[in-house]
């Protein structure tokens, strides 16, 4: 019955979460080492021809004040952290190249099959960085990545499914371990699950993380529950992980068509200043805020989908639609949900929208938070009807669904 206190490594974490969003910009000078470093190799280091316009176009992103894409945002987060003194520690079936071909963590000499990882190599002083490629067993794995988070509670551990769905063989880690130590044996952890996810018609076994299993089981700030529409959002929220004074599993449920959209970029700006946003919402619709007749609420990549096909039917009357994006469905951000009811007073229905099944993804979860926001307004769901499999099989069907 006696309080815990952390000790050891744990001294000074604190065991309830803070409500505000620390700052998690870098510094442009520090952008531009990391940017530097990744389109850097060893001398008479040959790289394979397709990856060389890569490495360069990531070296001058800074520079050039290019747009970044969500690789780009990713690396930008692990190097600037390695910079400040924060090991970071990634393992999963394909994460040094990225199950999409679209990390390249770690790049090949052709000639000798040397290997060379420029996160381990930006500074003399920096942090320890480390990439695995694990083995297709998902709760060993798991499970000794929560075990090494625990045991360093200042190196940042991420985890990465090759595709979102096979977290299942991990379930037991998760039910026994991630979602409940804080509360059975009072252990905090800070481990990252990467986790991809989107209807894009790959199949049942491609498709969905299943979101409703993680939000089922969230209380008691047991976990945090992310899906980034941004690489800037996404590269706060990593740095965010290791700026706060606790830790809390983080679950993010990362993109794969939105990969190279080019919608779906970030100017440099964003990440040398700011935070992590748990809603956005529609600057768009927001300067008519009067005039909207109808407002709706997503979460990730379907949020393209939405504005490309809002701009497809409505055209100049557009605005009448705001979009707004719930970037972290948990913790629910309540006030900023009830903010952007009250910037669109005039609308007329409130909807939530999804790319899956009715008795999948976050519906469940918003349905109720949505309704007490609404305070008794109409609340609507806008997705695919309820199904046994979470994505149907064939392309065809899956274009009709969408």
């Amino acid at each position: 019955d006696e309080p815990y206190e952390p000790r050891g490594p744990w001294a000074g974490f604190e065991r309830v979460r803070p409500q505000e969003h620390p700052d998690t910009g870098a510094p442009l000078d520090l952008l531009s080492q990391v940017a530097e470093g990744l389109g850097t190799t060893p001398p008479g280091f040959e790289v394979h021809p397709k990856l060389r316009t890569l490495l360069e176009k990531r070296r001058k992103s800074i520079s050039d004040n290019q747009p970044l894409d969500w690789a780009m945002g990713e690396l930008l987060a692990y190097g600037t952290l390695v910079l400040e003194g924060t090991p970071v520690r990634l393992s999963g079936q394909d994460s040094s190249r990225g199950t999409f071909s679209h990390r390249h963590a770690v790049v090949v000499d052709q000639n000798t099959d040397e290997e060379y990882v420029a996160l381990a190599h930006l500074a003399d002083y920096q942090a320890r960085f480390e990439v695995f490629d694990s083995h297709l067993s998902e709760a060993a794995v798991l499970g000794f990545e929560y075990g090494y988070s625990l045991a360093d509670p200042y190196s940042l551990v991420l985890w990465e499914a090759q595709f979102g769905d096979f977290v299942n063989g991990a379930q037991v880690i998760i039910d026994q371990f991630i979602s409940s130590a804080h509360v059975k044996w009072q252990r905090m952890s800070g481990l990252v699950m990467l986790l991809p996810h989107g209807y894009e018609g790959q199949g049942p076994e491609h498709s969905s993380a299943r979101i409703e299993r993680f939000l089922q089981i969230c209380a008691e700030d047991c976990m945090q529950v992310a899906n980034c529409t941004t690489p800037a959002q996404y590269f706060h929220l990593l740095r965010r992980q290791m700026k706060r004074s606790y830790r809390a599993p983080l679950v993010v449920f990362t993109p794969k068509s939105l990969l190279r959209a080019p919608q779906a970029t970030s100017p440099v700006e964003a990440f040398a200043h700011g935070s992590f946003q748990p809603l956005i919402g529609d600057a768009m619709a927001a300067r008519n805020a009067g005039e909207v007749e109808r407002l709706m609420f997503c979460s990730g990549k379907v949020y393209y989908d939405l504005i490309a096909e809002r701009e497809r039917r409505l055209g100049e009357n557009a605005h009448r639609v705001a979009v707004c994006r719930v970037e972290e469905l948990y913790p629910w951000p309540a006030a900023r949900v009830a903010e952007m009811l009250r910037t669109f007073p005039n609308a007329e229905r409130v909807l939530w929208a999804q790319e899956e099944p009715r008795n999948m993804g976050p519906w469940t979860f918003v349905r109720p938070r949505l309704r007490e926001a609404c305070a008794g307004g109409t609340l609507s769901y806008a997705g695919r009807p309820e199904a046994a499999s979470p994505a149907t099989g064939s392309m065809r069907i899956h274009k009709q669904e969408q």
